[in-house]
């Protein structure tokens, strides 16, 4: 599977880490977008699209954010032993990858051309990257 073209968009503002959002697309064909180019201690590292993972109440059934200790939608208490299964299963994340390479190669191989990319426009200045 090739890259086929990487596009980075620098973020600006208060959020001191997020650095830029990328979007990559495989061979001309599909499309990845909103790929996190975030800096961490040791450097720039990528975070792949996720989502905010939801439980039901147990009362009425509407869908909540992990983390809730109130529902949104009847005000009821939402119990901590409901995250229970979820904790076991996802290491105690509240959020879950959409899309994610599976080899650590593949992982290298999309990171690279990501934050060659990001360097790229980093580089460009912010006035050039604007246009």
């Amino acid at each position: 599977m090739e890259i086929t073209e990487v596009r980075v968009f620098l973020k600006e503002g208060q959020d001191k880490k997020l650095k830029a959002y990328a979007t990559v697309t495989f061979d001309n064909a599909f499309v990845v977008r909103n790929i996190k180019v975030i800096q961490g201690s040791s450097g720039y590292f990528i975070a792949m699209p996720s989502r905010k993972l939801k439980l039901s109440c147990p009362k009425c059934h509407f869908k909540n954010e992990v983390g809730s200790k109130f529902c949104n939608q009847c005000g009821g208490g939402i119990h901590p032993q409901a995250v229970g299964d979820l904790e076991d299963r996802d290491a105690k994340s509240e959020h879950r990858d959409i899309a994610h390479p599976i080899t650590q190669d593949f992982r290298e191989y999309l990171q690279n051309k990501i934050l060659e990319a990001f360097n790229q426009e980093m580089s460009k200045g912010p006035s050039e990257s604007a246009s």
